[in-house]
């Protein structure tokens, strides 16, 4: 009497033997192991179809690569992530009707300028004098300074200003006595010496991210006095800036992918 085990055997052999293709688009055959499905696309001459992901921080190549890689047989979609500053294009997503596999696509990501990062870094920092002298002196190329009274410095008079900050210290009492007593107070204070004349404000300009205009970023400066000094650049009208730039990014992509692709503000993912 034959076993279980033997009958699965004899099966094996005979799926072996009598491999059973699938009227699928990529080729599979139906093997032994209780008929599980093998893809052997990997042992034709090319692909089954094309799918792949481009990923690139570049504007110009990342439209270069959509226009040229589109197919006729699918609409080009995309989605425009402006609070990241990323676009993701899919070339298969189909429609509802007839949805694709989603899987061939192209990523862009911007990457912020060098000068942009630089100053990211230090907006909202509590810097060293030295610190920030040595900043301004690095960028000075990208800088324009304005002091207290709404007046260009150079920058290197405002530079030397800032690694000679004095600070004094001012005591102020009073004293005041009558019939029925007296009283006294004292009060101390702590002030930047010449603070009308150091650095109020530095307008910097950069491209921000490769592929948008220059822009000019004003950096507010505080001085936080103590034993040793500190100053803060704020970084004025921040939220306004990023808004600004996100639609900028936006509209270049808008202009460049319009004719080609169908372009939708937000994110997107394949279910699975």
């Amino acid at each position: 009497m034959l076993t279980a085990e033997t009958l699965k055997q004899i099966t094996d052999a005979a799926n072996v033997a009598y491999g059973k293709p699938l009227e699928s688009f990529t080729p599979a055959l139906l093997v032994p192991d209780s008929y599980s499905l093998k893809n052997i696309e990997h042992l034709q001459e090319f692909r089954s179809r094309f799918r792949g992901q481009l990923r690139t921080k570049s504007i110009a190549d990342f439209c270069k690569y959509v226009k040229e890689h589109r197919v006729e047989t699918f609409a080009t979609i995309g989605f425009v992530d402006a609070e990241r500053m990323a676009c993701n294009v899919i070339f298969n997503l189909g429609h509802i009707e007839e949805p694709g596999h989603g899987d061939d696509e192209a990523l862009l990501q911007l990457k912020p300028t060098a000068a942009f990062k630089a100053m990211k870094q230090i907006a909202g920092e509590h810097l060293g004098q030295t610190k920030l002298a040595e900043w301004m002196e690095d960028w000075h190329g990208s800088l324009v300074v304005i002091d207290a009274n709404g007046e260009k410095m150079e920058v290197a008079d405002a530079v030397q200003k800032i690694r000679t900050i004095t600070i004094t210290a001012k005591a102020e009492r009073t004293s005041s006595e009558s019939n029925f007593g007296t009283s006294r107070s004292a009060m101390d204070s702590i002030e930047a010496k010449h603070a009308e004349k150091q650095p109020a404000e530095l307008h910097f300009t950069t491209v921000p991210y490769e592929g948008l205009a220059a822009r000019t970023f004003i950096l507010r400066i505080s001085i936080r006095t103590g034993e040793k000094p500190t100053l803060m650049p704020r970084w004025a009208m921040q939220e306004q800036n990023e808004e600004d730039m996100a639609q900028e990014f936006k509209q270049v992509l808008l202009n460049e992918l319009s004719e080609v692709a169908d372009l939708t503000v937000g994110t997107f993912a394949i279910g699975k």
